[in-house]
């Protein structure tokens, strides 16, 4: 790939936006979609968690930069003039390293984070929590059966307290720890329905929900499944997003930030 051309020693950006979408999110797939659409070049950078992830348009990396140090090389080497950080709105190191390298680089920044579901009709009703810990610890007080839906690298938090508990726990992909006995596991993967979310806590009898303020429609349909079965959910509250950081709730917003649009 032809390098940026050089003048007295600094990089000289392309005039036409090369973009480096970083997050395997649904918005980050539509974000990819619509920008290759344009004819822009854009790489889409995963994680790597998943083993058969929903593949974006455009040019695809996978697997970590190597921290920040790596991720500044990696701006340097291919010349990205535009990084959109669409990871997980819990993706709190991720976010933090985008924001350090592109800083030291000179690269703009944006974070396209889908809204939180603070304002869905129910969530004054909700129990609000920062962390796993106290989630586990509210959820304890509420329920027997509990739900869990806060995501694989979430579940030291709850393995060992937890191990004697009817506990429904829905992934993505299986856990590599071995998980207790009394567990259910469900692998599935979103888009998710009210009638299979309903049907699912009602199945095994689940009578408190666990999940995180991922916000969005993707997974929503859990939460209004809870009301029509009168089950209380426990959330744990997003970390903050840092100081400094343009964001954007949408993909329309984006856009217009990567095209120079109004």
């Amino acid at each position: 790939m032809p390098r940026p051309a050089i003048v007295r020693g600094v990089p000289q950006r392309p005039a036409r936006p090369r973009v480096l979408v970083v997050g395997g999110t649904a918005e980050a797939r539509d974000l990819a979609a619509r920008l290759v659409a344009l004819g822009l070049d854009v790489t889409s950078s995963l994680a790597g968690r998943v083993s058969r992830p929903r593949l974006p348009a455009g040019r695809v990396r996978v697997g970590g930069f190597g921290g920040v140090d790596g991720l500044r090389a990696a701006l340097r080497d291919e010349g990205w003039t535009h990084v959109v950080d669409a990871t997980h709105p819990f993706a709190a190191t991720m976010t933090a390293h985008a924001l350090a390298a592109a800083g030291a680089e000179g690269v703009p920044l944006l974070r396209l984070a889908r809204p939180g579901w603070s304002d869905h009709p129910d969530a004054g009703s909700w129990t609000w929590v920062d962390g796993h810990d106290a989630a586990r610890d509210a959820a304890t007080g509420l329920g027997e059966r509990p739900a869990l839906t806060t995501g694989r690298q979430t579940l030291p938090h709850y393995r060992g307290p937890w191990a004697d508990r009817a506990v429904l726990v829905r992934l993505v992909e299986p856990d590599p720890e071995p998980l207790p006995t009394a567990w259910t596991v469900v692998l599935d993967r979103g888009p998710y329905d009210v009638a299979g979310e309903t049907g699912l806590l009602r199945r095994h009898r689940a009578d408190v929900l666990l999940t995180k303020d991922s916000g969005g429609a993707y997974t929503a349909a859990k939460l209004d499944a809870c009301r029509a079965l009168g089950v209380p959910v426990v959330v744990v509250r997003r970390p903050a997003v840092p100081d400094g950081v343009a964001t954007v709730d949408d993909v329309d917003g984006a856009v217009r930030w990567v095209t120079g649009g109004a």
